[in-house]
């Protein structure tokens, strides 16, 4: 076991993988001709002309992506139709070919401009599948294309958080599947954006398994090397109108990516965080049937505490209209999310109360939980793999949540905890959990306690709390 331990402590987050999950929760925007031809999937043969967002406000979009406690945007900034929302210059199907201000629109350095303005990260979503190209699945030749405008993307909108690819693959004009070469897809982009993460079909986050917004009880960042390849897999990319597989739940073969008993088995490991991607309505594209279909906010806070409160983060997809705006129930929705999270975590009732653990090491001691920052936090000594933590107040105190979250820049370490409060003069267990990761949520039904105690069980090494907050 003691290889298996040296493993885990040295598989650890790049600086980008960082940077990314500290963005936590962030929105996809699906907007191509599939908004006016009420498609989920284009086919490439679609008639630019369609394409008119004649009150297109990207600031309308970060406004409410924002005022929901977002901080990144993911455009779909090319779809499977083929049609491009920038003027690219390697393919006549682009905005520039439409009605959209005359054909001299480019919505990409609208929306990425907003987000600049904003303060919001900008990411690109570029379909590795064009139905519209004519190259599609002659090898190279298409490669050189999709290359090109992946370097329009990367060079012309400023700086880009992610690159997020999915693998679904069709047949060209030839009626041959493209082979993606992957490889030097992400050659490109490291080159020109080294700080964006590669996400879903790339090295850097994994998609979580489903579009329903459900996650595993334990998800591990620290996972086999093999994991990487299995969204290149065209089958197990989204798939059109299928129902089914939007709202799958996790299988059981597939529920435990990172145990122990799992990664004994492999012989390279990686950090390869999840990411949890579900629309706010049934559908990823605006369609007016579902105007009364958007998400309720409890069903949303449920899908952001177990993702972004359970290791993961949270992409939430909001399709603008036809007009190019995002719908009055979905802002409605949006703005509520925010009210929402502000509430729940806008006062940390850590600021009043008693911290003790009954093991610390010199210089990482439990008072380093109170600020949220890994340069400070605080950790047990060398071979000690479980301790006590306890929070005392002068008086009860109404909790509703509990945050932890690990200094990830040294791995995920914890393994399984237990959470008591004094209730009515008894101490009672009211969590019992395994993962901690980037952040753990646990939400609490309204207690009244002057006492929480915090027990970590087990973990592979030393573990570590780099921020402890009670709400």
């Amino acid at each position: 076991m003691k290889e298996i331990d040296n493993r885990l402590v040295l598989t650890v987050p790049s600086e980008r993988q960082l940077n990314y999950q500290e963005l936590e929760f962030y929105s996809f925007v699906h907007f191509t001709v599939n908004t006016f031809t009420d498609k989920e999937w284009g086919d490439g043969t679609e008639n630019p002309a369609i394409f008119n967002p004649e009150k297109l406000d990207a600031k309308q979009w970060v406004d409410s992506i924002k005022a929901a406690g977002m901080k990144g945007l993911i455009l779909t900034c090319k779809h499977h139709d083929g049609f491009c929302l920038w003027p690219s210059k390697y393919t006549e199907h682009t905005v520039a070919a439409s009605p959209y201000k005359d054909g001299r629109g480019d919505i990409v350095k609208e929306v990425s401009q907003a987000c600049q303005d904003t303060g919001i990260a900008f990411g690109v979503y570029l379909s590795p599948w064009d139905r519209n190209n004519k190259t599609y699945g002659q090898g190279k030749e298409y490669d050189d294309f999709f290359v090109h405008q992946l370097e329009e993307l990367l060079t012309n909108y400023g700086e880009v958080f992610t690159v997020w690819f999915d693998g679904a693959c069709g047949e060209g004009p030839n009626g041959k599947k493209q082979i993606y070469n992957w490889d030097r897809y992400y050659e490109v982009i490291r080159s020109l954006q080294p700080g964006a993460c590669i996400s879903v079909c790339g090295p850097d986050v994994r998609w979580c398994g489903n579009e329903a917004g459900d996650t595993r009880t334990s998800e591990w960042s620290v996972v086999p090397k093999r994991a990487r390849d299995t969204e290149k897999i065209a089958e197990n990319s989204q798939q059109k109108d299928d129902d089914f597989f939007r709202q799958r739940k996790i299988s059981a073969h597939d529920s435990d990516l990172g145990s122990r008993s799992i990664l004994e088995q492999e012989k390279d490991l990686i950090w390869y965080p999840a990411e949890v991607n579900t629309s706010i309505r049934p559908g990823w594209f605006y369609h007016e049937n579902e105007d009364d279909k958007v998400k309720p906010l409890s069903k949303l806070i449920h899908i952001y505490n177990n993702s972004v409160g359970g290791n993961a983060t949270f992409l939430l997809n909001i399709p603008p209209t036809k007009d190019g705006l995002f719908y009055e129930n979905d802002v409605k929705r949006l703005y509520e999310i925010g009210s929402y999270l502000k509430k729940a975590y806008g006062k940390n009732l850590m600021d009043k109360a008693e911290l003790k653990a009954d093991s610390d090491m010199s210089g990482f001691e439990i008072e380093h939980v109170r600020a949220d920052q890994y340069d400070t936090y605080f950790r047990t000594k060398d071979g000690e793999t479980n301790c006590t933590i306890q929070l005392k107040w002068g008086e009860k105190v109404l909790v509703n949540h509990i945050v932890l979250k690990e200094n990830i820049r040294l791995s995920q370490r914890i393994e399984k905890f237990m959470v008591q409060a004094l209730i009515d003069g008894n101490l009672k267990t009211i969590y019992e959990g395994t993962i901690v990761g980037h952040k753990k949520i646990i939400p609490i039904d309204n207690i009244s306690t002057s006492e929480i105690i915090i027990y970590i069980l087990d973990a592979r090494v030393a573990p570590t709390l780099s921020f402890l907050g009670v709400y």
